[in-house]
């Protein structure tokens, strides 16, 4: 029985130098992370029992201050909304530039990608840190941060859709000599509008875990009040901080799932 490469199964065929290259290369650079990150079990020791010693400390939760936290959730949610609302505005008539099939010409469609790609690389805790130090401490800050990272998710799945939106219903207005607003307001937004709207669900669903973290530089909401009770090593306010957290983001969560749902259930009647 021949043991020739050509006559395995290719399953079995031998990897090619460049398999070999990067898999040597992503192993050392595994290597070189764990090395790095000095773990030992000393380290994972003294981890665990610190975690068991602020469990302690944190547990029962002081809910003694749920009116003010309560406030501070209400700042964050508001954050996360109007955020994701101007921001998603601001991506439609965007992503109509980015995708081929809208864009006027090969330069706006690049430019547009550009600004896109842009929005998307640099994270929300940076975009919150640029705002803080340009309009100042407080919500404003993390609106402003929430529509850069929305228009860098939502922008990049509206004119992916809008790619995707098949020719038919196009070509027939364009037949009975509607012009290229006509087109994309008859036939490519109308077919890609539920898409954009479970889009736009997923991104409040983002923008209110974002939000609470840009608390955590100034940039307003419950991330304030998670800091702050940290710092002062207040453990049992910082666990119903996280305990209400916790139930408005899974709250919400289901509100968006079940709005999803019944934009699928009509997009796809039974009969």
């Amino acid at each position: 029985m021949t043991t020739d490469n050509k006559h395995m199964p290719k399953r079995w065929r031998s990897p090619s130098p460049l398999v070999w290259i990067l898999g040597v290369g992503f192993m050392a650079f595994f290597i070189q992370g764990v090395i790095a990150a000095e773990i030992t079990i000393d380290r994972l020791v003294r981890g665990a029992s610190n975690i068991v010693r602020f469990l302690g400390q944190a547990l029962p939760p002081d809910f003694s201050r749920t009116g003010s936290i309560g406030w501070s959730m209400l700042e964050t949610l508001n954050i996360a909304v109007v955020g994701v609302t101007v921001g998603c505005i601001l991506s439609v008539p965007l992503a109509l530039l980015a995708a081929r099939n809208t864009s006027p010409n090969r330069l706006v469609h690049v430019v547009a990608r550009f600004i896109i790609s842009v929005s998307r690389t640099i994270p929300d805790l940076i975009w919150a840190l640029i705002f803080v130090v340009t309009v100042g401490l407080g919500p404003l800050a993390g609106i402003l941060a929430i529509i850069m990272d929305t228009i860098g998710f939502a922008a990049r799945f509206f004119s992916e859709r809008f790619e995707e939106v098949s020719d038919g219903p196009s070509n027939a207005l364009t037949a009975t000599g509607a012009g290229r607003l006509s087109v994309i307001f008859g036939a490519i937004i109308p077919e890609s509008f539920a898409s954009m709207t479970a889009v736009s669900l997923f991104s409040v669903e983002k923008a209110i875990r974002s939000a609470v973290t840009l608390g955590l530089v100034g940039a307003g909401g419950i991330g304030v009040e998670l800091s702050t009770a940290m710092r002062l090593f207040r453990y049992d306010d910082a666990a119903a901080i996280i305990l209400i957290i916790l139930v408005a983001v899974i709250g919400f969560e289901q509100i968006s799932s079940a709005i999803r749902r019944r934009i699928i259930g009509d997009q796809n009647p039974v009969g």
